[in-house]
């Protein structure tokens, strides 16, 4: 089912922590009926133990609270820790949990990578932040340059409507809350909520993705995380330098994993040589996936463009069109290239028979990927309601 295009909302960008936390920690305080948490990642530090107060308060007077984390992203989580949610009255739930081997989490595949929270039916976050201290400046060198949105209006209801029914499918189905009533009107932008699942919307978010670029007359910016996206994700963006649109990609520079780095690398060339720019962002490991198109379109969310996130993880992006909201994102963008970003240079001579056979293995699976992930077991994923809270 195409997601619907809502008109009349206000999407307001938030860079890192510092602007993420206490945005979304004010809203849970201030919720009067129900706050909803989607998690990749919930850390015991202080970020995560702030976040565990928030919602402690907002369950102990009266609010219903939901939050689902992923069995992989947040393993480490002690047991006290999640009694003192669920003892609250919060409805905790992880999704996949899956044994260790060998001191080693093997449970990789097909996670749950969303990050969303809606309060009350009202207002929504979405987007990249964890619940986590290095999405904060104070971290050090390791924090992460990341983006969310907070969404007021229309699309609010389409947000809700989503995590609830997840939530209520956790818990047999019952629905404990009446819906909530639309939110009204809340600004100017035309935005729509768009998924990406393992039955019905395998490829709805790289879709948008190349419909974007495909349509671009001027720029297409893009800062990524994890980039090694699909065959037909990387011929549109050549196509689309080709025919003089300028392609900018804000990939990492400084890793938090040196496979990433590795992996974007061999496809430089391969862009470079299509007249895609190609800048690494070398303040701190670049943990965004967001885009902007001929200063009219963008997208903010939890999906990197690898094979993880487009073929197998659950994730959720909001597609804005909105001049100023894409002004917003762009001049964020264009702050990092000017101050933090290196680019990257074409090599001057041929590329060597290793280069040339590196390439063909690349690019055949990029083009076979997807066929390769939909063969891998099907993974029907069970989320894990502890004891206590199923007495809450």
């Amino acid at each position: 089912m195409k997601a619907p295009v809502r008109h009349g909302n206000r999407v307001t960008l938030l860079e890192n922590g510092e602007e993420f936390f206490p945005a979304v920690f004010g809203a849970i305080d201030a919720a009067r009926r129900d706050v909803v948490i989607e998690t990749f990642i919930l850390f015991e530090d202080k970020v995560g133990l702030a976040l565990r107060d928030t919602l402690v308060r907002a369950a102990r007077r009266g609010v219903e609270v939901d939050l689902l984390v992923d069995g992989f992203g947040s393993a480490d989580l002690s047991a006290a820790f999640v009694d003192s949610l669920v003892s609250a009255g919060v409805r905790y739930r992880v999704f996949a949990p899956g044994s260790r081997w060998l001191g080693f989490r093997v449970n990789l595949l097909r996670r749950m990578h969303r990050k969303l929270a809606v309060i009350d039916g009202e207002r929504a976050f979405v987007g990249g932040i964890n619940y986590s201290a290095d999405h904060l400046g104070d971290y050090g060198p390791e924090a992460k340059q990341d983006y969310s949105v907070e969404v007021r209006g229309p699309l609010v209801a389409d947000i809700h409507r989503f995590v609830r029914a997840v939530a209520e499918a956790d818990h047999g189905g019952r629905h404990r809350l009446p819906p909530a009533p639309a939110p009204a009107p809340a600004g100017s932008a035309q935005a729509l909520f768009v998924t990406r699942d393992n039955h019905r919307h395998r490829t709805d978010i790289e879709r948008h993705y190349r419909l974007a670029i495909r349509a671009a007359r001027r720029e297409v910016l893009i800062a990524n995380a994890y980039f090694f996206p699909g065959w037909r994700l990387l011929q549109e963006m050549r196509r689309a330098a080709r025919r003089g649109v300028r392609v900018r990609l804000v990939l990492q520079g400084e890793p938090d994993m040196a496979i990433v780095k590795a992996a974007a690398a061999l496809l430089y060339e391969h862009l470079l040589h299509a007249g895609v720019e190609v800048y690494e962002y070398c303040e701190r490991p670049m943990h965004g996936k967001v885009a902007q198109v001929d200063d009219i379109w963008a997208t903010v969310g939890s999906s990197n463009l690898d094979p993880l996130s487009l073929s197998l993880n659950l994730e959720a992006n909001v597609v804005v069109r909105d001049a100023e909201f894409a002004l917003a994102l762009r001049t964020r963008l264009e702050r990092l290239l000017q101050r933090h970003c290196r680019p990257v240079e074409r090599h001057g001579r041929a590329p060597g028979l290793w280069a040339l056979a590196r390439s063909v293995i690349v690019f055949h699976f990029l083009r076979r990927f997807p066929a390769w992930a939909a063969a891998l077991p099907p993974h029907e994923p069970f989320v894990a309601v502890p004891e206590r809270a199923s007495h809450s």
